[in-house]
């Protein structure tokens, strides 16, 4: 048994869950043989506990190192911050530098609040919006974190958010009284929000949505989301958390001309470092002043110089042009191989940000054949990959030989009718559950 596996099991009885985040968890990728932990990674390299090195093909840190891991140049700004202190009594003025920076790309903005996460960010984003209509309901679109105001949504119906991003999800610890405060509709389906306006239009304090996540929006979709938020008085918050700064510098909005009255981001503004913002128009963030938002972490050192970094660096290396580039190889080399081996897939996604599935009915065995393969093969593969900086043409040249000999296996067995048989553990998970 490797060390990962090893203190993965010794975890699972200390920690609920097994893991801080749920999408890294080992089940959601291979159960019983993903590696589980890292000892250290560089660019787009990981080694186990074991010694083991890998190529990542993977989520690159759940997206938030889109210049790769430990890049040079933003952990040299971060040490720098380090040694001059984190944290103090005073404020860094490197919270006013990200702010401004931040404005600077989104000329629509004019207010900034910084966080750390993705998660509070959009809550922060929320309890703004709801303090600015003095309204209660949220309508929303897209995956938006684990706070109560979310999960809310499947105390009305257990299934509300599974068309959302993960199913299964239960409102356990969620106040019963937040029933009928958030209301889930579907991306391009502008008839489930006419819908949803028609019947709570004059109690909604905010619509919130994924400007893009698996697809395209539809001609006039953002449009009309931006038109209806506008019409009954409501706040439009884009959440960017996972589609800001991959395809531009900046939010994804920016480059359909639509804009929202709040925009909130996190994740890769700071190539792994702790970070979230939050940008809008005066006059719906001023009213942050009457809601008690504060923490004492949002006010270090380390995220905001993080930001900055990874920011100019993105500037400087025109980085969305190369995830684009990177992203449009690998489904290139999913889309040729499949055909090469008659394999029906299906892929969506932006191109840095893409997803890989293969469309038969047995469909997630096959997914953890694929990963179980490239495992071997020393690939942390698995059904998205989320390009980053530090991914160059060697590797995308391994990644195909590996792709290649896999799908040819993935093809052999399904013509056999033993993908399952193929398997040396369970099949991964799907949805959030309790662990065993």
């Amino acid at each position: 048994m490797s060390k990962g596996i090893e203190l993965y099991n010794k975890a699972k009885k200390i920690i609920p869950g097994g893991t801080q985040l749920l999408s890294k968890r080992p089940e959601m990728f291979l159960p019983e043989q993903w590696p589980s932990y890292y000892s250290k990674c560089e660019g787009v390299n990981v080694w186990d506990l074991d010694g083991r090195e890998y190529i990542d093909m993977s989520i690159s840190g759940v997206g938030s190192c889109i210049l790769g891991y430990a890049d040079s140049d933003v952990n040299l700004a971060v040490t720098n911050a380090i040694n001059l202190g984190s944290m103090c009594t005073l404020n860094c003025p490197e919270e006013v530098e990200i702010s401004e920076l931040l404005l600077d790309l989104h000329p629509w903005a004019e207010m900034v609040r910084l966080a750390r996460c993705g998660g509070e960010a959009v809550t922060i984003a929320i309890r703004i919006a709801r303090a600015a209509t003095g309204k209660d309901k949220v309508i929303f679109c897209g995956y938006h974190g684990w706070h109560d105001w979310y999960l809310s949504a499947n105390l009305a119906d257990d299934k509300a958010l599974d068309g959302q991003l993960l199913p299964g999800l239960e409102p356990a610890g969620v106040p019963r009284s937040l029933k009928d405060t958030a209301i889930p509709f579907e991306y391009n389906k502008p008839e489930q929000l006419e819908k949803i306006i028609n019947r709570f239009g004059n109690e909604i304090a905010a619509i919130i949505i994924e400007p893009v996540r698996h697809e395209e929006p539809d001609k006039g979709f953002l449009e009309l989301v931006r038109n209806t938020a506008t019409k009954i008085g409501a706040v439009l918050i884009f959440d960017e958390v996972t589609s800001g700064w991959r395809m531009n510098i900046g939010g994804i909005h920016l480059l359909y001309g639509v804009n929202p009255d709040i925009a909130v981001f996190a994740k890769g503004i700071s190539n792994g470092f702790p970070m979230g913002a939050i940008i809008g128009k005066r006059e719906a963030m001023d009213v942050a002043q009457k809601s008690f938002i504060s923490s004492t972490y949002w006010t270090e050192r380390i995220g905001p110089v993080a930001a900055l970094a990874t920011i100019k660096k993105m500037q400087a290396c025109n980085v969305p042009e190369h995830l684009i580039n990177i992203g449009n190889k690998v489904r290139k080399i999913w889309n040729d191989t499949a055909n090469h081996y008659n394999l029906k897939i299906k892929i969506q996604g932006i191109p840095p940000l893409s997803v890989l599935s293969f469309d038969y009915p047995n469909k997630q065995a096959i997914m953890t054949l694929f990963t179980q393969e490239m495992l071997k093969r020393d690939f942390l593969a698995s059904k998205a990959f989320y390009a980053t900086y530090a991914h160059k043409d060697e590797h995308i040249e391994k990644y195909s030989k590996a792709v290649e000999e896999v799908f040819k296996i993935i093809s052999n067995a399904i013509e056999n009718n033993d993908v399952e048989i193929k398997l040396n553990g369970p099949i991964t998970h799907t949805e959030f559950r309790r662990l065993a």
